[in-house]
């Protein structure tokens, strides 16, 4: 039986940790029916300019549902998070998803508050292994790492012991 495959809304340092991770995003397409982006994730992604890590490959995945306006945020939102995390709850919030892609810890709290279900970069990682995606999680840490994406040991413990 194929396990349901659903809709995600991400922030920008997962979609850059798992380009790090794995050399792409299609490990993201593998696992939702639908990835969508904020206009404002979009939008910091390719600040970074075209020599940035991960922008040709953002760039190259049409597939990801980038929004075509800034959201309104709630203030709530927009007085406690930066403006990619509180674009990517406020989007999940209004469009109905109920799941998020989001590291950073405040966020993550965040998200929860708003009765949303918080995946992250590993928590992505881990779930594409148990679904048989070929990768080596000691392997796409070490990327990750290379890349200078913080992992706390209790997040590495986990992916290993989970995904590992």
């Amino acid at each position: 039986m194929r396990e349901h495959r659903p809709i995600l809304v991400t922030n920008t340092t997962p979609l850059i940790a798992l380009v790090a991770a794995t050399g792409s995003l299609e490990i993201l397409r593998s696992l939702y029916t639908r990835v969508v982006v904020p206009l404002e994730v979009a939008a910091e992604i390719r600040a970074g300019g075209k020599q940035s890590f991960g922008v040709d490959v953002f760039k190259e995945a049409s597939w990801l549902d980038i929004q075509d306006r800034e959201v309104v945020l709630q203030p709530f939102l927009r007085h406690s998070l930066d403006l990619g995390e509180a674009s990517v709850i406020q989007t999940a919030m209004n469009l109905g998803l109920p799941l998020v892609c989001i590291d950073e810890t405040v966020g993550r709290r965040i998200a929860r508050l708003c009765a949303l279900d918080v995946t992250g970069t590993v928590g992505v990682l881990v779930k594409a292994r148990r679904l048989g995606f070929p990768l080596s999680m000691p392997e796409a840490l070490q990327r990750m790492r290379h890349r200078g994406i913080w992992l706390s040991d209790k997040v590495i413990a986990f992916a290993l012991a989970q995904g590992g």
